[in-house]
């Protein structure tokens, strides 16, 4: 396959979702020019300059770093068409009105180059109609190319090709899509809505019509639909607020407008309760309010029978609660036997998502695996609706829905496909098997494609029942205990590189997990090329994602501290300090493989890493302030070495400048909200590689490992002397905090352990200038923190993470 290169983007459209496909796509490094209407006042990109400010307000942010938005070039649709020819790819995003996206592309289609492709970004529009107009060479170029809200964190992308486009194009942008931007490609069939928006919004109305059917209120509806059935944490209404109800209501109407002849074609009626929202304005989060809003500190939700806001927070019921902790064969049954209406309400709704894709897979999807995918990746579900359905017992649950159709309670009298009852997934008892997962229309079991691209995927994205590798023994073991796991890829080629993950909760490092690391990096001298630390829970989608690691294992800590007090902590302190160092100065490179947050010991170990390979949804920092201590494994030691060597490449002896933001954000506990704002940190270097893809992730890093052994890889020679700012730096940072704590803006414990950060960074009671070693730095690091663990307000601090999970404040 030949190469697609990108040197430049176009983006039609600056509304919510244009403007934020042109800030991921800057996120990646791919230039952009985002286009829209000139402006009618002001400048003429005015429209254009809005939006881009607009990114940098939004929540969650767009960007990985904010002073990013400086790369959008701005453009207009009546000045700026030829700058579509420098333009590889081009994407539309403007509103969903297919006679408007007509009027747009007769004015830009001659302005596109030769090889560029084209896409539409549509949310259900055909592709097909879309294309109508165009010449038979634009045609071949043109698909459709859908990104979910918000394009940084959702990581679905629909392919939608028409006819007449060129296999070979859609591959491409396939790669790209997977490799460049880090999302989930689903090549969907070019129907309404395709296939994550057309299952998904058919849950959304069913769990409408059942919820008035039942009873049962909107805010008792989310509690039972969203992370109690592994599903977003938002649910059904609070999702529906989100994504903005006016959107909602286009992509039903668009189901009604082109679906008139489907059985289920009653279900897309528009729900009263969303059109009389809707008529008034009430849009959900954008407008204020939706079916929930908020005043003041409360947050109501309406009541659909009076037509007010009444207080939100009506919880399930703990019996339907326990049904749902069940395994899903007997889950389902009871559901479905229970006489309770929350029971009932659930059940029904599983009942009617099988029914729908089990008539409609053919129409939508080539297989299975696709509509899986589609709303996993689309509307946050653990598990896809095929899934849920073979583990809970494919035959069983197809009898169900069945009787449920014979008898008049499902939402269509639809009969289900033969191809459900009898045949070939029956008897493997699901669509999801060893051989690939079932596709209708082939009337067989179609294997994961076969593209260049998955082969940088270790761990490709796993279904129930397929026989994919799983990540927690795959491989051959070299070691394993209940903390650790020593392995390699023993695929041809890849065994030459020694794997650890942690199994520890959080992947927290105890005294164990450093045993494994010290004994990893021996193995490694010994008889590899390098070590890469890699955690099976880095596979985990979305924000924060799956833990590197949490940082140290306090629990484990605990009974020598019982034992021997704060000095019963210094062994473990110092051995966990030998460790980092061991990993620094070890003879191999050790590349940790970052993903999801990396916070004290865990941000430590990257940190005396060779390189690092970071995701870019990864949460970055020494937050060790959180339980009133200082980080205590080589973290401020190497932020004092940093910021020596930062100074003498300035050719400046001001080390107090140099090592400011360092203090600031371990005083602060900042944690970086996406790799490319950890670089901005200083917990990466320029050096370091960012990956988009999670997938992927295990692969580059083995990678890195290789090519730094190739090259020679030496440990970095140990530091003679480190020159700091000593007292003075010291007296400077002090002097500020001494005004944030009379201004009430810190508390004296906070003041406290800022100060000791400060003597720690500024390398403690000596001149500034003096000269002093790593030995010296770890030393100031480990007193500190024996310290301040003798300090009651810490061990408050403490206690309070161990019990609740979150900071204390005192």
């Amino acid at each position: 396959m030949s190469n697609l290169i990108i040197r430049k983007v176009a983006v039609l459209g600056a509304g919510v979702m244009g403007a934020q496909i042109a800030a991921h796509l800057i996120n990646a490094k791919v230039p952009v020019v985002l286009f829209d209407l000139p402006a009618k006042e002001g400048p003429k990109n005015g429209i254009v300059l809005k939006a881009v400010e607009s990114l940098k307000k939004l929540n969650p942010a767009p960007f990985g770093v904010k002073r990013s938005a400086q790369f959008i070039e701005a453009a207009n649709y009546e000045d700026d068409l030829a700058k579509l020819q420098e333009c590889d790819l081009v994407i539309e995003a403007i509103a969903e009105r297919m006679d408007w996206k007509h009027d747009l592309y007769k004015r830009v289609a001659p302005h596109l180059a030769p090889h560029a492709i084209f896409a539409s970004n549509t949310s259900g529009l055909s592709i097909t109609e879309l294309s109508e107009g165009f010449d038979a060479e634009l045609k071949a170029r043109f698909c459709g190319v859908h990104f979910f809200n918000p394009p940084r964190y959702m990581h679905l992308v629909e392919l939608i090709p028409t006819p007449s486009t060129q296999p070979a194009i859609l591959d491409q942008l396939e790669a790209f899509l997977t490799s460049t931007l880090g999302k989930g490609v689903v090549r969907a069939k070019d129907t309404p809505n395709f296939i994550a928006n057309r299952v998904g919004i058919f849950s959304i109305l069913a769990v409408f019509a059942e919820a008035q059917k039942y009873g049962i209120p909107f805010d008792v509806v989310d509690d039972l639909t969203g992370s109690k059935l592994g599903r977003a944490k938002s649910a059904t209404f609070r999702t529906a607020d989100v994504v903005g109800l006016d959107t909602m209501a286009h992509v039903i109407k668009t189901m009604q407008d082109n679906l008139k002849d489907d059985p289920f074609y009653p279900v897309y009626a528009t729900p009263p309760v969303l059109q009389a929202l809707v008529d008034k304005g009430a849009l959900g989060q954008k407008s204020g309010a939706g079916f929930y809003k908020k005043e003041g500190k409360a947050i109501k939700v309406l009541d659909p029978v009076s037509g007010n806001y009444v207080e939100a927070g009506k919880k399930a019921d703990e019996l339907v609660l326990r049904i749902l902790k069940k395994e899903p064969a007997e889950r389902f049954k009871l559901l479905r036997e229970s006489t309770h209406p929350q029971a009932q309400f659930l059940w029904a709704v599983f009942r009617d998502v099988f029914h729908y894709i089990g008539v409609y897979l053919e129409q939508i999807a080539d297989n299975a695996r696709d509509v899986d995918f589609a709303i996993r990746w689309g509307f946050g579900w653990n598990s896809g609706p095929f899934e849920d359905w073979q583990a809970a017992g494919w035959t069983q649950v197809a009898q169900w829905v069945k009787e449920d159709i014979d008898a008049g309670k499902a939402l269509s009298n639809a009969a289900l496909p033969a191809w459900v009852i009898d045949g070939p997934v029956a008897e493997q008892g699901g669509v999801h098997g060893a051989a690939g997962s079932w596709s209708p229309a082939r009337q067989a079991f179609v294997p994961r494609s076969t593209l260049p691209v998955y082969r940088r995927q270790v761990f490709q994205a796993s279904l129930y029942g397929e026989a994919g590798a799983d990540p927690r023994s795959f491989g051959k073991t070299i070691e394993e205990n209940d903390s650790v796991r020593l392995w390699v890829d023993d695929r041809a080629g890849e065994g030459d590189v020694l794997i650890v993950s942690f199994k520890s909760k959080m992947n927290t490092i105890g005294p164990d997990v450093i045993d494994g690391l010290l004994k990893a990096v021996t193995l490694a001298e010994q008889q590899y090329r390098g070590l890469v630390v890699w955690q099976p829970t880095s596979l985990k989608l979305g924000a924060p994602g799956g833990p590197f690691s949490a940082g140290a294992d306090l629990a484990s800590a605990m009974p020598a501290f019982m034992m021997g007090g704060p000095k019963g902590i210094e062994p473990f302190l110092k051995k966990f300090q030998d460790c980092m160092m061991r990993i620094k100065y070890a003879q191999v490179p050790v590349v940790p493989a970052v993903s999801g947050i990396a916070l004290g010991g865990g941000c430590e170990l990257m940190l005396q890493s060779a390189k690092r390979v970071v995701a870019l949804e990864s949460y970055i920092g020494l937050v060790e302030v959180g339980v009133g201590l200082v980080p205590g494994g080589g973290g401020l030691k190497e932020a004092a070495l940093r910021a020596a060597a930062a100074a003498e490449a300035a050719g400046s002896t001001n080390y107090l400048e140099f090592v400011k933001n360092a203090f600031q954000n371990a005083a602060m506990a900042k944690v970086s909200g996406s790799a490319l704002e950890a670089l901005e940190m200083g917990y990466l270097k320029p050096s370091d590689t960012v990956v988009f893809n999670v997938h992927e992730l295990l692969s580059v890093a083995c990678n890195e490992v290789r090519a730094l052994a190739a090259s020679g890889y030496r440990p970095p020679l140990k530091p003679a002397g480190i020159p700091v700012a000593g007292r003075s730096g010291i007296s400077t940072i002090k002097a500020q905090l001494v005004n944030m704590r009379d201004g009430n803006f810190i508390s004296a414990h906070d003041f406290l352990i800022a100060s000791r950060i400060a003597e720690i960074v500024c390398g403690g009671d000596v001149e500034a200038g003096s000269l002093v070693d790593e030995d010296w730095l770890l030393a100031l690091e480990r007193r500190a923190f024996i310290d301040l663990l003798g300090m009651p307000k810490t061990q408050e601090r403490i206690m309070g993470m161990l019990q609740t999970g979150k900071p204390v404040r005192n």
